[in-house]
């Protein structure tokens, strides 16, 4: 057996067409057959000949007539590079089907280059070996690594499919909490399109040929040059809201990818200076989400409270506005 065998796990599924899926695609058939697997997971296993009718090799539009003998071997990969390590989770919902987790700042979500381990995936695998079997070890969308809050990771393939499907769809409600520079005077939405920047490979921008991307905002509270908005993602681009507000001219406060230098506000006390050059991450917070439970079928939502070190930030701005309020 060969390395890359070795974390292969291949499992064979028998089945037959039933007589009311008669006149439809093999690949739609499949679908409904196997519900736990995405239709591009299962059309990909067609065309590499991994899921045959009578025996025989199958196109993923051929008809089927009702009464064929389906064979499906299927070839999950697991998580290669990712070892199980014992870091603490804050969970806030767990069931056979599903995990919750908050994620603190400063945790990245997948190992990669310059970040081997230490990461979600790796403390996640700890808590649920099983994860190692499912596709991203069952992480269907990520946070920034210097963004804090909710993530849904799917335990099961079935969740999985559904989780991303829901994703896919914009069925799942995303709301987030952010501190921007700026005193804004009322909410708004982003529809601008979001790529590769042009120059620095490690950047998102706003650009024509880019991905559909939508934001909307609101006010939640106003300080003197700085505001709590409310963000809510229609679509899920690599840093959206960082992008979006910075484009607004509103950046995210401590995002120098974004937002440049830390800029102080003119007569700023002691505390609120200290308190702003103490915050070294973009203020962005995952605080709600809600979906359907892949499994009941029920509205499922979770909430997270701002961390501690947005709420001191928010402390030493509302401390500023009553210093020169009452002046």
């Amino acid at each position: 057996m060969t390395e890359t065998e070795s974390h292969l796990n291949t499992q064979r599924l028998d089945t037959t067409i039933p007589e009311h899926l008669a006149g439809r695609r093999f690949d739609q058939a499949l679908a409904e057959l196997f519900p736990d697997f995405s239709r591009s997971r299962l059309t990909a296993w067609i065309k590499a000949g991994a899921a045959r009718l009578d025996g025989e090799a199958a196109a993923p539009r051929q008809i089927v007539r009702g009464g064929e003998a389906v064979a499906l071997d299927v070839l999950m990969e697991r998580e290669i590079g990712a070892q199980a390590e014992d870091i603490p989770l804050d969970i806030r919902y767990e069931d056979a089907d599903l995990i919750v987790v908050n994620k603190p700042p400063g945790l990245v979500v997948h190992p990669g280059a310059g970040n081997p381990a230490g990461t979600l995936q790796n403390a996640l695998l700890h808590h649920d070996p099983k994860l190692a079997e499912i596709p991203r070890g069952g992480i269907v969308h990520r946070l920034d690594k210097d963004t804090s809050g909710l993530m849904v990771v799917a335990r099961t393939l079935r969740a999985h499919t559904s989780l991303v499907e829901q994703l896919s769809e914009r069925d799942v409600h995303r709301q987030y909490a952010a501190i921007v520079y700026g005193a804004m005077v009322a909410g708004g939405r982003v529809d601008e399109p979001i790529g590769r920047h042009s120059h620095d490979r490690l950047k998102q921008a706003v650009r024509e040929d880019g991905r559909e991307a939508i934001t909307h905002y609101r006010v939640r509270e106003r300080f003197r040059t700085m505001t709590l908005v409310e963000c809510r993602l229609e679509t899920g681009r690599t840093h959206q809201i960082r992008v979006h507000m910075a484009h607004v001219k509103h950046p995210l406060v401590g995002d120098a990818q974004y937002g440049g230098l830390l800029k102080l506000p003119k007569g700023a006390s002691v505390e609120l200076v200290d308190a702003l050059r103490a915050f070294k991450r973009q203020a962005l917070h995952a605080e709600k989400l809600e979906f359907v439970h892949p499994k009941t079928g029920k509205p499922l939502t979770i909430e997270a409270e701002r961390p501690a070190d947005m709420e001191r930030l928010l402390a030493a701005l509302r401390v500023d506005v009553k210093e020169h309020g009452e002046r």
